[in-house]
């Protein structure tokens, strides 16, 4: 892991693959870390013919933390976003996008494919609309355009991501964990529960850091209805969504190729809101035809 200076800010990356390749950069969603772009995917992606970077955004993992006077209430942002009151944010998935041209310019690159999941997807998409010559493809994994008329998680899956555990022990932490993957991971591909517990150990040790995850939400929110920039977008698509997500249901990718011009949609049976390790190959395979193509 290494360090870099974009837009003003101290991010951890790394990479994979030839130097010469060309680039795909991974962006990861809400409050998690590059590792969630497992070793597995990334270096199936440098197999393929890339130079593969992931980096930890602003605010998580080993990446520089935005420190707030006053902390954010996940609570009132939701509230406020759903009746249409203004709030304030510490930074906007805007700034998120150009965290990611900040490492484009870094390791000087002029343009990359960009790939991202969830959250991630959301910031791809505005790197896409906003910086056009910087982007080679753009591939969306289990996001959404922030439609207010599209499905959203259910009360379950929101209330469990938004609740959190009072004593911060390990045993709680990963208690809390455990329960959350149940609910939005893959139903047809669950990983045991030793896996998913080393899982979220490993992410843990290496970094937590509850004041960001709000924060993130928070830019999620503020973010509302992206689809009027989506038009914007000229750079090839692809969107992949799971059919089982219940975090991000599947709506919400297909409302994102509706929007994207000349998108290609794929939807993944029994893929919840997670890349599964079984399904793993087929969408490195997925993205690395589509960044050939494109």
């Amino acid at each position: 892991e290494s360090y870099l200076l974009a837009n003003k800010l101290r991010l951890c990356y790394d990479e994979f693959g030839d130097k010469t390749h060309p680039p795909i950069v991974l962006i990861m969603g809400l409050g998690t870390q590059m590792t969630a772009w497992s070793v597995e995917f990334c270096q199936g992606l440098a197999d393929s013919g890339f130079r593969v970077i992931r980096f930890d955004n602003r605010d998580i993992g080993l990446s520089e933390k935005i420190r707030v006077k006053k902390p954010v209430s996940v609570m009132n942002v939701f509230l406020r976003s759903k009746v249409g009151l203004p709030f304030d944010v510490p930074y906007t998935l805007n700034d998120m996008a150009a965290d990611t041209i900040g490492v484009l310019d870094a390791l000087g690159i002029t343009a990359a494919h960009i790939v991202g999941a969830s959250m991630g997807g959301m910031i791809s998409q505005i790197v896409a609309a906003q910086y056009p010559e910087r982007c080679l493809s753009l591939t969306s994994i289990m996001s959404t355009t922030g439609n207010p008329a599209l499905p959203a998680a259910n009360w379950r899956v929101t209330k469990q991501l938004v609740s959190r555990p009072t004593s911060g022990s390990e045993a709680e932490l990963v208690g809390h964990g455990l329960k959350t993957w149940a609910i939005i991971g893959s139903p047809d591909f669950p990983p045991s529960k030793e896996e998913l517990t080393e899982k979220i150990l490993a992410s843990m040790r290496r970094s937590s850091y509850p004041a960001g995850f709000r924060n993130q939400m928070a830019a999620i929110a503020h973010s509302g209805d992206r689809r009027s920039i989506l038009s914007n977008i000229t750079a090839p698509t692809l969107i992949i969504h799971g059919k089982a997500d219940v975090l991000v249901p599947v709506e919400g990718g297909i409302d994102t190729a509706k929007h994207i011009k000349g998108s290609k949609l794929r939807l993944l049976e029994g893929m919840g809101h997670d890349i599964p390790k079984e399904l793993r190959p087929r969408i490195v395979r997925m993205i690395a035809e589509h960044a050939s193509q494109a």
